[in-house]
């Protein structure tokens, strides 16, 4: 089977088969189509190579693409996922990848903004522009219902369903989809409600002009908005603001707030689209380091007389 036509091969299954998300499913086809290359170099063969080879390609990944962990897992799973295929299309009878072990990830608390920072952060975007109003918006809704970017980027107008404004207080809902292409309803509240309507009546219809889009979120050209454009976008802000965060820590704060105000754990989890609660728990602990920042801060000569006491014979 030529490369090309086992690529394309492959990420139907991966879409049809393994329900996986598109953006999942290209970043696997990536992985793969890299993989195959390092075979040609090492004059491997795909119906022969075995879990040590596996092993040395990940390796070299390391070594020469610098791979973390994090993306180490992810070429794992992705070879696991592709010889499952490979054994499915009777191109090999086993799956060396499935002997592979995952690598350790280290524990990182998620990246958390305090409320003026994050009310710093969105005041710098000029809202008066259609860009800048389309902006502010995207990052109020991500913030406000701590949306993933590729679920904010793939919302479509009959996703939302807007308030009434002369009611105050209930907030919207929109039906996002995840990971997995698993559907769920998310909740946001009034402010970025408002953001909202402003956006759908003075800058999305000049953006979208006559053309026929459902996407909410437009670019100039009036087709959907990538994942880059918002990334380098925040970027700037970031910028202006005198301070330096990705996007996904608004989705965090979005978390650690809910927890912080006494949200149980399964609620936050269904309203973050987690599979396993697991996921979910390490937003308690970047609640414990918030409090022992707290700590620290209020009660600096209790933590001095603590250490003097550790040091003391």
């Amino acid at each position: 089977m030529a490369d090309t036509a086992l690529y394309d091969q492959f990420y139907s299954c991966l879409i049809a088969q393994e329900r996986r998300s598109p953006l999942t499913a290209e970043t696997y086809r990536t992985e793969v189509r890299c993989f195959l290359g390092w075979l040609a170099q090492e004059g491997l063969e795909l119906g022969l190579v075995d879990s040590s080879g596996l092993s040395r390609y990940l390796d070299k990944r390391r070594k020469l693409d610098h791979i973390d962990s994090r993306s180490a897992a992810k070429a794992i799973s992705a070879l696991r996922s592709f010889f499952r295929f490979a054994v499915g299309e009777s191109i090999r009878a086993d799956n060396p990848a499935a002997v592979l072990e995952m690598p350790r990830r280290p524990l990182r608390l998620p990246e958390v903004l305090s409320r003026e920072t994050v009310e710093r952060l969105l005041n710098t975007v000029n809202s008066e522009t259609p860009l800048g109003l389309r902006d502010r918006t995207i990052f109020e809704l991500i913030y406000s219902a701590g949306l993933r970017v590729s679920e904010a980027v793939s919302l479509d107008l009959r996703d939302l369903e807007l308030p009434d404004p002369a009611a105050p207080g209930s907030g919207g809902i929109a039906r996002v989809k995840g990971k997995g292409n698993k559907e769920r309803l998310v909740i946001f509240g009034d402010v970025a409600a408002f953001w909202l309507r402003r956006y759908l009546k003075e800058s999305r219809p000049g953006l979208v002009k006559h053309r026929h889009s459902r996407a909410l979120f437009v670019g100039r050209s009036g087709k959907r908005l990538s994942r880059k454009g918002i990334w380098k976008n925040y970027a700037r802000f970031t910028s202006l603001a005198g301070t330096s965060s990705h996007l996904h820590a608004l989705r965090h704060s979005f978390a650690t707030e809910l927890l912080s105000g006494g949200a149980d754990l399964r609620s936050v989890q269904a309203l973050l689209g987690h599979s396993d609660l697991a996921t979910t728990q390490i937003y308690t602990h970047v609640d414990v380091s918030l409090l022992r920042e707290s700590h620290r801060k209020f009660l600096p000569r209790l933590g001095k007389e603590a250490a003097w006491r550790e040091t003391e014979p």
